[in-house]
């Protein structure tokens, strides 16, 4: 295919609520753009980009995608991305590596969950927008309501460029109204479109969005708006160019009347990508995370970010790299930054879907693919060989879910493992290991749907069935009060016998303080070498724990006496003997359970706020304030991590989809005695039964 320069370059990520019609956007795109011979649909399984087997089944996308159109002398890069919160991973990363942003609505719905967080993402970046107004062919949809829906709920500035002409059902035509033309397109699924003249019904509305229009981009510069006030008109050139400022500038937001299944308008938003979209060169210098800049162009030195990648039966493993600076090329050596390791590329592509399509090169500001890495994973920087140069790495959500993965037939653990961790390069919002407090492997992630898929997966692919069950908590047990108590361990069964006694003292040590060791015994009545092996059996005991099974944390014991056999004592015995004294002691000195308290910060609309806060209330939440952010209400609160099961799935369900969460572990706290009497019981009669 023809090669590119850096200017001719337009990186989009498609951003939108689930069902907005980003996916059959994209599959638009490649027809109307003779990417592709047909039309590929969601529905009937057809796309060129929801190609896995469980985006087919569940009609969604899960993975992001790439595609490309070669359109007006420009070459236009897409990243169709998943809609749902469970797969935002792929939205944030997306977004890292775009140069504007399609942010698509419905137009019967207009704002909805997804956009609002998804253009969260873009705007931390900067990006341009052009606003999508998609399935202008519904019934009942509302162009200008959803528009005015963008000005309310995000971002300011929006202004319609295309209005649609017969809205609904029957909606075939658009007015373009920075050229003050119509266009009609054929009902046979060509794309194609006739020049029409405006319907007398629409020129009072299409003269009335120009005005608002032209008024937009006359405050791109000053010498426009002088000559906008005095009442000179502006040229086709002068309003082009102060069109492609604006967006640029991120001052004007573009809105597009569009049909993806009826490819009614598709066109038109392809030429203002292409003539008025910003390039990578209209974007900042490239920095680095130590604050090095470079600027955007093939000479000098190689800045790659990977930010997605793939593994799959028919395509092997391939890295996607948006390239910010300089080139990479197949068989020479690069770095992994990162890493500090060396790369060797291998052969290069420019990803078409699920299609790949071979390449001498990518070059600065586009997005390609290497096959078979060995170092470089999605987040990574890779630059020249032996260079340092570090790009700001993909802020990634934390998990807000997990669950205990059990093998469902027995020896497959280790056949696990590998296939988790491999799951886990993958996919930087999957978290996958084996956790000692609890003894079980945990899977965490961003929703109950993507661990879900997850483990199918493991199926799949490795081979290997999994049930995912609840966590147990990673409880710890301490005191309140001190106690003073013997050990003392003798055996004797012919020969040589065990002897260790040992009088230790317990003593609470504050929240967080750990654990310490104090050795007070004087006169040599435990010998010197016999105290560290005490310690030992402490520790043991800590490590098992005495009410429930837990972790023992936040105390000092002291050995101050004691007395030894010379013939029969030895390491072992003075060991036993300390593990005795400290379970005595530990019963003795008011032992309490304790819990791990999680700081979670909830986003919702303002009207589930009551609910929200009671909720959080069942859950034994402590609210510890409240913030505005545009159109949502921020609650932190904090809350035992016994109380957040599957906290993100209720919380949709609470909000109606629109409601998200944050969690990070903040410290323990002492379990009310109700709650830690009940625990205690059911690790007591887990235990006898095994």
């Amino acid at each position: 295919m023809k090669e590119y320069g850096t200017e001719a370059l337009r990186n989009l990520v498609l951003i939108g609520h689930g069902g907005s019609g980003k996916t059959s956007l994209a599959e638009a795109f490649l027809f109307v753009g003779q990417s592709a011979s047909r039309l590929g649909k969601v529905d009937d399984g057809t796309s060129h980009f929801d190609s896995d087997d469980e985006e087919k089944k569940r009609k969604i996308t899960i993975r992001s995608s790439l595609g490309f159109v070669e359109w007006k002398k420009r070459k236009i890069n897409f990243i169709d991305t998943p809609g749902y919160a469970d797969f935002v991973g792929d939205v944030v990363a997306a977004a890292q590596v775009a140069d504007a942003v399609l942010l698509l609505l419905d137009a019967q719905s207009g704002v909805e969950v997804g956009t609002e967080r998804g253009y969260q993402f873009a705007r931390a970046r900067n990006l341009p927008a052009f606003i999508v107004v998609n399935r202008a062919d519904r019934e009942h949809s509302d162009y200008s309501r959803a528009v005015e829906s963008v000005g309310e709920a995000l971002i300011p500035g929006t202004v319609p460029v295309t209005l649609p002409i017969d809205e609904g059902e029957s909606f075939s035509s658009v007015i373009d109204v920075l050229r003050m033309k119509a266009f009609r397109y054929a009902g046979d699924g060509s794309g194609k479109a006739a020049e029409i003249e405006i319907p007398a019904s629409h020129a009072a509305e299409a003269a009335a969005a120009r005005e608002k229009l032209i008024e937009q981009i006359a405050e791109t510069d000053d010498a426009l708006v002088e000559k906008y006030l005095e009442g000179g008109g502006l040229t086709e050139e002068e309003l082009l160019t102060g069109f492609r400022a604006g967006i640029a500038r991120g001052t004007l937001r573009p809105a597009f009347a569009v049909s993806a299944a009826k490819l009614v308008g598709v066109d038109l938003l392809l030429d203002a990508v292409a003539e008025a979209g910003p390039s990578p060169l209209d974007r900042p210098e490239v920095v680095s995370a130590e604050g090095e800049t470079r600027k955007v162009g093939n000479s000098g030195k190689t800045a790659a970010l990977a930010f997605k990648t793939v593994s799959e039966a028919h395509m092997g493993e391939l890295t996607v790299f948006r390239v910010f600076t300089g080139t990479l090329e197949p068989g020479r050596d690069y770095a992994n930054a990162n890493k500090g390791k060396g790369e060797r590329m291998g052969q290069l592509y420019f990803l078409q879907g699920r299609e790949r399509v071979d390449t001498p090169r990518i070059s600065a500001g586009d997005l390609g693919a290497a096959v078979k890495l060995r170092e470089t994973k999605a987040g990574d920087t890779v630059c020249e060989a032996n260079g340092s140069f570090l790009l700001p790495p993909i802020p990634f959500p934390k998990p807000v879910i997990e669950f205990a993965v059990v093998a469902k037939n027995q020896g497959e653990e280790d056949k696990i493992a590998n296939g988790l961790a491999r799951l886990q390069e993958e996919d930087p919002t999957f978290h996958a290991g084996y956790d000692p407090d609890v003894r079980q492997t945990l899977i965490r992630g961003l929703g109950e749907l993507h661990l879900d898929i997850q483990a199918r997966r493991l199926k799949e692919r490795f081979g290997v069935e999994v049930e995912l069950v609840k966590p147990r908590i990673p409880y710890r047990e301490t005191i309140r009060g001190r106690s003073d108590v013997q050990g003392r361990y003798k055996k004797q069964t012919g020969g040589r016998g065990q002897f260790g006694d040992v009088w230790l003292k317990l003593e609470p040590k504050e929240r967080g303080g750990g654990f310490e060791f104090v050795d007070e015994v004087v006169g040599g009545v435990v010998p010197g070498k016999f105290i560290p092996a005490v310690e030992k059996g402490v520790v043991a005991a800590m490590e098992e724990g005495v009410l429930a099974g837990c972790k023992v944390v936040d105390l000092r014991v002291t050995i101050y006496d004691g007395s030894y056999h010379a013939v029969d004592s030895s390491e072992n015995s003075f060991k036993v003997a300390g593990s005795m004294a400290f379970k005595k002691g530990f019963l003795e000195a008011n032992p309490v359970l304790l819990e791990p308290i999680y700081v979670v910060k909830v986003t919702v609309p303002e009207e589930f706020m009551g609910d929200v806060m009671g909720d959080l209330s069942s859950r034994r939440g402590k609210i510890l304030g409240m913030d505005s952010q545009g159109p949502f209400q921020v609650i932190r609160a904090q809350v035992p991590l016994s109380e957040l099961y599957k906290y993100s799935t209720h919380l949709r369900s609470l909000t109606q989809g629109r409601g998200g969460v944050e969690r990070e572990f903040s410290h323990y706290e002492e379990v009310p005695k109700e709650i830690a009497e009940k625990v205690v019981t059911e690790a007591q009669a887990a235990k006898q039964e095994a």
